[in-house]
This record gives C-alpha cells, sequence and structure tokens, in this order.
C-alpha cells in the first residue's frame, strides 16, 4: 500500500499549435484499465477526423497497467514521450490522449516528442492535481475540557478533522497519515490527560482541497 502518491482529481485540457499542427490534450483520472481503455475509445470518437490520437496511462499503485500508442506516428516520438511526462510528474493513475490535427509540415522526430510532450504538461497545468495520503480515521470522544487541547493538537500537527459532534461529550473524527497512527494516540492521550477514548474506525485515502476533507475508499 502507498503510503501517498500523486493523481489527477479533476481532468483537463491543453493545446498547443506547432508548425500549423494542432495538439489537443486530454487528461482524465482512471482507477481501472477498463475506464482507460473506455477513455481512449471516447476520445477517438470525439475527434473521429484527426490524423492522431497517441495515448499514454499508468494504472495500479504499483503501475500495473502502463501504455503507451504512438497511433501511428514514428515510433517512440508520441506515446512513450507522453508516458514519460507522466512518469515524471510521479503521477499515478492517470491517462492521456493527445490528438493530432496535421498541420502540413513535418515536425521530425524530435520536434514530434518536444510537441507531444509540450501539449500533455499544457493538459496537466490545465487539471487539477491531488496528493492522495494512506490514513486511519479515529473516533475520539473526550470531555468539553479536552476538546479544546485536541483540537489544538489537531491544528498544530496537521490532523485532518472530519466531524465534530456535541452531546455531553465531544467525538472528534479525525485522519491521521496510517504512519502516524502510533505518535497520534500517545500524542491525543497526553493532551487529554489519558480521559479520551480512540477507536480507529477504518482506513483509507484522504486529501485536503481547498480546505475540504475528500476520502477515497482503498
Amino acid at each position: 500500500m502507498l503510503e501517498r502518491y500523486q493523481t489527477v482529481y479533476l481532468g483537463g485540457e491543453g493545446e498547443i499549435v506547432e508548425k500549423k499542427s494542432r495538439f489537443i490534450a486530454t487528461v482524465r483520472p482512471v482507477t481501472r484499465e477498463e475506464e482507460a481503455l473506455s477513455f481512449i475509445e471516447e476520445m477517438r470518437k470525439k475527434y473521429w477526423n484527426a490524423r492522431h490520437n497517441c495515448y499514454a496511462y499508468t494504472v495500479g499503485e504499483n503501475r500495473e497497467y502502463t501504455r503507451a500508442s504512438d497511433d501511428g506516428e514514428p515510433s517512440q516520438t508520441a506515446g512513450r514521450p507522453m508516458l514519460d511526462v507522466l512518469l515524471g510528474l510521479q503521477l499515478y493513475d492517470t491517462a492521456v490522449v493527445v490528438t493530432r490535427y496535421f498541420g502540413g509540415v513535418l515536425l521530425g522526430t524530435g520536434g514530434l516528442v518536444r510537441a507531444y510532450s509540450a501539449a500533455v504538461q499544457e493538459g496537466i497545468r490545465n487539471s487539477t492535481l491531488i496528493e492522495k495520503i494512506y490514513g486511519v480515521c479515529l473516533e475520539v470522544s473526550t470531555d468539553y475540557n479536552g476538546y479544546g487541547k485536541i483540537q489544538y493538537l489537531a491544528a498544530q500537527k496537521g490532523y485532518a478533522v472530519v466531524n465534530t459532534d456535541f452531546t455531553d461529550m465531544v467525538k472528534m473524527t479525525l485522519l491521521i497519515p496510517a504512519r502516524e497512527e502510533k505518535a497520534a494516540r500517545e500524542a491525543l492521550t497526553q493532551s487529554s490527560n489519558g480521559r479520551a477514548d480512540i477507536q480507529k474506525s477504518k482506513e483509507l485515502y484522504y486529501t485536503v482541497l481547498n480546505g475540504e476533507v475528500l476520502t477515497f475508499e482503498r
């Protein structure tokens, strides 16, 4: 299980023009190879009149499904450079299709490599990237005196507070990076003078985007 990894949350599009050829990059998050293949077919239908629809994708925490295609361009001038951009940015579970409308001027192998790479980079710039963190969900119950201390500790340590319920006790739901669970339990116990009840409810991936906590099932 990866402790953390970067991926695309919202895909985007980017376009460059090189010697009258248009290169349109479409980026999409995918979690299964079937999703990547369906996305590629979708782009082929959308841009049915284009000269090339080259693609690259990497799926799985061990990159079990990593593929690239030049779709008729000279070997190693499109798909592989596109894949190199994804791998260089350490992106997981990401697919990209670059559509080329030929402008009548040959670019040469070096020109093609640069154009396809630049198109992918432009598409990624217009996408929303996130870092998914493998974490544990801790349910922390404490009295009102301990609540303020735990709230301060969470802010200080960067623990994500998912929910807080106020009854005769305060119940907080915290997301902690899995590798920090032991240290977090010790800090929470010490902060509340041993009065907090701490229970782990589940393990999952999460991220914080624009102040909002997002969770993803394993």
